[in-house]
């Protein structure tokens, strides 16, 4: 069903016409939901040109240029981000934070997806090709914000390094920065650590909660 998913993806966006200008097509791709005590929660909405920019966006991280075909692998890692991110968002704190503080992480969140992509000029080249305005990025933003903030206080409490942590994983050679003198790139070193781990702590959560979901796709059809 993801292959359908892909397929549904590329044929996103119609093609323009000799008589008419190219035409924006967001539709609802599928809806996914959990089932708790055979209970099925409640459905939500999975849009085909999110999704598409998500999946964008897992290719950048992993190299790709932000014009690159996007592949099923890509699809499927940016689902599980979305379900996983989107889960974690509407668990309960106590005390719940407050909206100064899911702005500041939202902050973090972005300077973390800058990391991860490669910077604001390939961000924003993801952006203009998938037609996400800075309202809906902000809004993933927020999302990513609140699944972080659980994570810190609940589940991965640890993902900030100490500096000699950071020394060691620079003296490595194993990250990005290596070839870089320590204190240059000792902040987008962190940074870059930091979205690591969240990844690995959001890969575990999802794959202990993905028995509970339940996706259903629609049909892929050409517009």
């Amino acid at each position: 069903m993801v292959r359908a998913l892909w397929l549904a993806l590329l044929l996103t966006f119609v093609p323009a016409t000799a008589s008419a200008a190219p035409s924006l097509v967001d539709r609802v791709i599928g809806r996914w939901r959990v089932v708790e005590g055979g209970k099925p929660g409640k459905a939500r909405p999975i849009f085909a040109r999110e999704l598409a920019f998500e999946a964008r966006l897992e290719a950048m991280a992993a190299g790709e240029a932000p014009t690159a075909p996007i592949t099923e692998p890509q699809v499927r890692a940016a689902l599980a981000r979305h379900v996983t991110e989107a889960l974690l968002a509407e668990l309960p704190l106590d005390p719940a934070p407050t909206p100064a503080q899911v702005g500041e992480q939202a902050t973090r969140a972005r300077r973390f997806l800058l990391s991860r992509v490669g910077g604001e000029e390939r961000l924003r080249a993801a952006l203009d090709i998938e037609r996400i305005s800075t309202d809906e990025l902000d809004a993933l933003l927020r999302r990513t914000a609140r699944a972080s903030l659980y994570l810190d206080r609940m589940v991965a409490p640890q993902v900030d390094p100490t500096d000699l942590e950071l020394r060691q994983l620079h003296a490595s050679g194993q990250t990005p920065f290596s070839k870089q003198p320590f204190a240059e790139v000792s902040g987008e070193l962190r940074r870059w650590v930091v979205a690591q781990r969240l990844s690995e702590a959001l890969d575990a959560f999802y794959q202990r909660a993905r028995s509970r979901v339940v996706i259903t796709w629609a049909s892929a059809r050409a517009p």
